[in-house]
């Protein structure tokens, strides 16, 4: 592909992110080109899908457990964030008690103790409270499916019940996060006004922020953790979901590193002295299929004939490869694979069989619609990579047309699950994920308990079998038997054909030569802390 001119509109968006070069020589600027279409909310729990996490959440805030996200060479693991650690009560494993870090200042003065957790939680959790937020709520609420209740014990003690035994919900806690309520008083306990004027714990600080546009944040020096100070004075998020213009801004010098370039100018990019940096990434595209009667995937002929219809080499080609192809939800390195019988591949013919066998074919196509993202973290490449897997589908029987919309309505049908009026004229749903915890590869997916509004059981999958084999894990405390019988429970997930799995993600990046460092984390979440600049 040949380089494109930026238009006049586009080059006027960017104008303040050029200007910023101008500041003092000794203040140094990173500017970051996000694939999402807008600044996530900055009110302490992020809208537009887990990676927001990156932009606004995990940089001006800090969860409780965090995850480990300064290496490159193997998956990150659990470590302690505002709570210096956590155990389960022995004589009831329903109860879990964290023990707080102190001497923590949130960004406006206030202290962070037990007191601003339990008003946390009450923000998005309780919606008698003062401070409930509808926004915060409809984006962590589905996150924390296994909270019942929750109590100070002391000051620098919490203490969290859950509905059921559940030896995951560490993994739960990376989604919470922490704003103050001292801020939020201050603004007239408007949260329109605290976005605007946020306060967290995190290592960076809003400074300005205009929707769409841009957020400039400066380094926290007064963060409580030395090993994320900053590398840089000062972050500046700039929205920009093509794909084509985020590669342009890069190589003009009006940003400094962006997420999911172009893939057809990956070439230019290396040959114009910029660094391409990609991982493992635990995160899968998909198609989350209704199964509600009525649908035609309760077929399962029909699922597998979707699964083997598409070219993922060709996919993957497509992506500059960038990508790895699916066998399922998770990667046949992990330890939760198992042994599927259900091999997927591509294999076309076998996919024109099967949907004879349901009835179609190529003559007579079963048609259906989907409802996808027009872009957005997290999504890859979503037109293209929809028109790809579109005639594929077409060449063995089935004739896909879509329903695109922007990233934070899809992700609203999707916690809503197929049954919603919303959703009455789909039968499938285009959201890309992270797979990195056992919460978030399997258990809100496919166990029964998680239809809507609970967790993202989108299509209403049940089976008792993979139901029992995850209950079993959640309340096993050893990590070898979690692993065994989350394996057999993918096991019967693939051969059950419940998604259409196309690829995994590598989270490709591009950095200007100016960039000096930039930890590349085998996670969808990155640390925008590790990024350093000449």
């Amino acid at each position: 592909m040949h380089r494109r001119l930026l238009s006049a509109a586009f080059i006027a968006v960017l104008a303040g992110s050029a200007a910023v070069s101008s500041i003092a020589s000794a203040e140094t600027v990173v500017r970051y080109g996000m694939s999402l279409a807008d600044i996530p909310l900055t009110t302490g729990q992020p809208d537009r899908g887990a990676g927001a996490y990156q932009f606004t959440g995990y940089t001006l805030y800090d969860p409780l457990v965090a995850w480990e996200m300064d290496v490159s060479d193997r998956p990150g693991k659990l470590v302690p964030g505002l709570a210096t650690g956590w155990t389960v009560d022995a004589a009831n494993p329903k109860v879990w008690r964290f023990s707080l870090r102190q001497g923590v200042k949130f960004h406006d003065g206030s202290d962070f103790n037990a007191d601003a957790v339990i008003w946390n939680l009450d923000k998005v959790l309780d919606d008698k409270s003062a401070q409930f937020d509808k926004r915060q709520s409809a984006q962590v609420r589905p996150r924390l499916p296994s909270v019942a209740s929750w109590r100070k014990v002391d000051d620098a003690t919490v203490e969290i019940t859950t509905k059921d035994v559940d030896s995951f919900f560490p993994y739960q806690m990376l989604w919470f996060l922490v704003s103050s309520p001292a801020q939020f008083e201050k603004v007239g306990k408007d949260w329109d006004k605290f976005a605007s004027q946020p306060s967290g714990t995190g290592p960076f600080k809003l400074t300005s922020f205009q929707p769409r546009q841009r957020a400039e944040m400066v380094k926290n020096d007064g963060y409580w953790n030395p090993k994320r100070i900053p590398k840089v004075d000062k972050l500046v998020l700039v929205p920009l979901p093509e794909a084509l213009n985020r590669t342009n801004a890069l190589l003009s010098g009006q940003v400094d590193i962006i997420e999911a370039p172009a893939p057809d100018t990956v070439p230019q990019i290396k040959s114009g002295g910029f660094k391409i940096v990609d991982n493992v990434t635990p995160h899968v595209w998909n198609y989350h299929l209704s199964v509600l009667p009525g649908s035609p995937w309760t077929d399962i002929r029909l699922r597998k004939a979707m699964n083997l219809a598409i070219d993922r080499a060709g996919l993957v080609e497509l992506l500059g490869g960038l990508a790895s192809p699916a066998k399922g939800q998770v990667d046949p390195s992990s330890p939760w694979f198992g042994k599927p019988s259900f091999d997927i591949k591509y294999d076309p013919e076998a996919a024109k069989a099967l949907v004879r066998e349901a009835g179609y074919s190529p003559e007579k196509p079963l048609k259906a619609t989907f409802a996808i993202a027009t872009g957005g973290t997290g999504q890859m490449q979503s037109l293209p990579m929809n028109e790809y897997i579109q005639q594929n589908l077409k060449e063995v029987g089935i004739d896909v047309s879509f329903k695109p919309v922007e990233l934070e309505v899809l992700y609203t049908q999707w916690r809503k699950g197929a049954k919603d009026e919303m959703n009455a004229s789909v039968s499938a749903n285009n959201v890309a994920y992270v797979t990195s915890d056992p919460l978030y590869a399997l258990v809100r997916f496919f166990h029964s308990g998680q239809v809507a509004p609970v967790g993202v059981n989108w299509g209403y999958y049940a089976n008792p079998k993979v139901d029992a084999l995850i209950d079993q894990a959640k309340k096993s405390f050893d990590v070898a038997e979690q692993d065994k019988l989350l394996a057999q429970a993918h096991t019967l997930i693939v051969d059950d054909a419940v998604l259409v799995w196309a690829v995994h993600d590598t989270n490709p990046h591009a950095l200007s030569p100016k960039v000096k460092s930039f930890v590349q984390a085998q996670h969808w979440f990155q640390d925008l802390t590790t990024i350093g600049m000449q």
